[in-house]
């Protein structure tokens, strides 16, 4: 891959195609290629055909899909399935059909099953039930997975598959109703720390620029007192913050520069042929939800309570991954948990 390749990046505006661009900017690679949702709806198969006949990039990039945490995954069932299948078909068709030399599509560790061994690895793929509160989002990565192994057996394409653990970083989605957990904890002990300091002016600004979710948009909150009102709803109080499931659950985290990384690595050094139908990529340690709410709690200086309600869902038990692989090829992750999670709220209050 030479610096003049060109490069399409699916979904570059999220969090995980922000963080390639800015790796392949860093690196020097001059001929990136982007679209907008508002130019290009990967769900639409003509329009991305007509795009891959128009642009013909030589590497893709697969990072664009509809992402969400426990209570989006549950509520929008049908959109998660619909969307993550329709995006997957149709960029990896067309990238078939337009002579794409290299493509790397970017999973989820929710492909694997709920209660397989820990960690994961890559072979437990299909050997047991999935979480049920995720089922289609996973569904739809592991079709995406096939499809890649697929048309390589049967076409000779050269479609890798990475299944990264989960991710935060720079362009990460705060919105309350949609955010995975450490977004959202971060922002809840944000403005709960606002509260609690009685700044509430802060906390008006807050939600009046970023959407809160459940239809709260940042157009709907005029004063103080309805932006405090509104964020009850979310747990979010003067005195406490209220959170789901027990925080027993252990997640594994990883920050999104430290992904983007990864993948332009085995994009550049290696092939299907190498890798096989997936690689796992992470950091090979996991920590509580509730370990994780006192981390941001102490990195804010929240002085408030933690409650958290046994009442609602706790996801998977444990999904932490076994890296083992990638880091035999050469990679190991490089940003710690703490110093990722000072520069995301560095990037947050400063947005």
């Amino acid at each position: 891959m030479n610096k003049d390749a060109k490069i399409y990046i699916a979904g570059h505006t999220g969090l995980v195609g922000s963080a390639i661009f800015r790796r392949l900017t860093g690196l020097g690679f001059r001929s990136i290629v982007t679209r907008e949702l508002t130019e290009l709806d990967l769900r639409n198969r003509e329009a991305v055909n007509r795009f891959f006949d128009a642009e013909r990039p030589e590497y893709v990039f697969l990072a664009a899909a509809k992402v969400g945490g426990i209570h989006a995954n549950n509520t929008y069932k049908a959109e998660f399935i619909h969307d993550n299948l329709a995006i997957a078909l149709n960029v990896i068709d067309a990238s078939y059909r337009s002579g794409v030399k290299k493509l790397l599509n970017l999973g989820s560790s929710c492909i694997y099953p709920k209660l397989a061994p820990q960690p994961l690895k890559e072979e437990y793929l299909l050997t047991g039930l999935l979480e049920p509160t995720n089922e289609p989002y996973a569904i739809a990565k592991i079709s995406a997975i096939k499809l890649c192994r697929y048309y390589n057996e049967q076409y000779g394409t050269n479609f890798l598959s990475v299944m990264p653990t989960n991710l935060f970083g720079p362009g990460d989605n705060f919105n309350l109703e949609t955010s995975h957990v450490l977004p959202a904890l971060m922002r809840k002990f944000h403005l709960a720390s606002l509260l609690y300091s009685g700044d509430t002016a802060a906390v008006l600004k807050d939600v009046r620029r970023r959407p809160l979710g459940f239809g709260i948009g940042t157009d709907s909150i005029k004063t103080e007192k309805e932006a405090e009102t509104a964020l009850q709803k979310f747990g979010v109080f003067r005195d406490r913050v209220e959170l789901w499931g027990t925080g027993s659950p252990l997640r594994e985290f990883l920050y999104s520069d430290d992904l983007a990384d990864a993948v332009v690595y085995l994009m550049v050094n290696f092939d299907y042929d190498r890798l096989g139908e997936l690689v796992n990529i992470g950091v090979g340690r996991d920590i509580s939800i509730k370990e994780l709410s006192r981390k941001i709690e102490t990195l804010i200086g929240y002085k408030g309570v933690i409650q958290f309600d046994p009442t609602k869902p706790d996801g998977t038990p444990r999904k932490l991954l076994d890296v083992s692989r990638i880091n035999s090829l050469g990679w190991t992750a490089k940003v710690s948990l703490d110093e990722g999670l000072k520069r995301l709220y560095e990037w947050f209050t400063a947005g």
